[in-house]
């Protein structure tokens, strides 16, 4: 199966030199870019409706979608090899069990990926550095927790020329996070994250107002909408930053998620994330929202 995505993979690359074209590079620029207007779309561990959760098969799948972002996992084996999983055991994820800190890497590939219904398949868990080229300048990687192992990714993004796209996201203080980049020659994008309804989040925010730290996006987070939900996301347009809110489930996103829209009218739940000046949008249906921003010519 890995041979066959490779081979997938690098048959697209080599369609992308011919053409001329890095398409992750050109995601890049627009995560780099305010003033766009198109709504770029993150998949959340990949197609996991239809392949096994953050397999390389998943991953694969979204990038012929045409989807922008795909957000993976990351655990650490016993013997420091890192792992693309949600989860800090095997068990729901795969037909073993046990903690992955206590399990060599070994050991990992002698089981099996399940299914979103618990059914064995024939898809192995990959490293990150295999998530990483197959991705390798097709998407941009969001990597969830990324920033617990900064010094450990970034050898391997190096290696492979990658590291400018990956981003990762965080609740750390502004002089904590300029302190880790300063560290590094290379860095991947940071953005923070925001739970705007709580004391955490609230004074994370104004800690980036009030020092005038515009960071590339924001991820902002709320479970009912408020003035305050509202004065954020205008306060981040008009910095001007990038929007990034997740559609994924109610308390991320107070009621504006994808399987209302799936259940309902998209453009009724869609409409408001973007209306409300998202530019960035994680999904579990990333066909669906595709379609709606198509329509409205927000994605190509």
């Amino acid at each position: 199966m890995k041979k066959a995505v490779f081979a997938i993979s690098f048959l697209m690359m080599a369609i992308s030199a011919i053409a001329g074209g890095n398409r992750a590079e050109s995601i890049v620029k627009e995560i780099h870019d305010p003033s766009s207007k198109t709504v770029l779309v993150a998949c959340h561990r990949g197609d996991w409706r239809n392949y096994p959760e953050n397999s390389l098969a998943a991953i694969e799948s979204v990038i012929k979608m045409g989807a922008d972002i795909v957000e993976i996992d990351l655990a650490l084996t016993k013997d420091s090899v890192l792992v693309v999983c949600h989860d800090r055991t095997i068990d729901r994820t795969t037909t073993g069990k046990g903690l992955i800190a206590d399990i060599t890497y070994d050991s990992i590939t002698h089981v099996n990926l399940k299914s979103g219904h618990g059914v064995g398949t024939r898809h192995k868990m990959p490293t990150l550095r295999e998530a990483l080229q197959l991705c390798k300048d097709r998407i941009v990687i969001n990597i969830d927790k990324g920033y617990d192992y900064y010094d450990l990714i970034l050898p391997i993004s190096d290696s492979l020329g990658m590291t400018e796209q990956l981003l990762i996201k965080g609740k750390k203080p502004v002089k904590v996070v300029a302190k880790k980049m300063a560290s590094h020659k290379h860095n991947m994008m940071y953005m923070p994250i925001i739970d705007i309804l709580k004391p955490k989040g609230e004074k994370l925010f104004k800690e980036y107002m009030t020092t005038n730290t515009v960071p590339l996006a924001y991820e902002v987070c709320w479970d009912k909408m408020t003035p305050a939900v509202t004065e954020c996301m205008a306060a981040i347009v008009a910095q001007p930053s990038k929007l990034w809110v997740n559609s994924l489930w109610s308390s991320l996103c107070g009621g504006l998620e994808d399987d209302a829209a799936f259940d309902g009218n998209p453009a009724e739940i869609y409409g408001q994330l973007v209306d409300m000046g998202a530019t960035i949008i994680q999904t579990d249906r990333p066909e669906l929202l595709l379609g709606y921003l198509r329509s409205r010519n927000l994605h190509k």
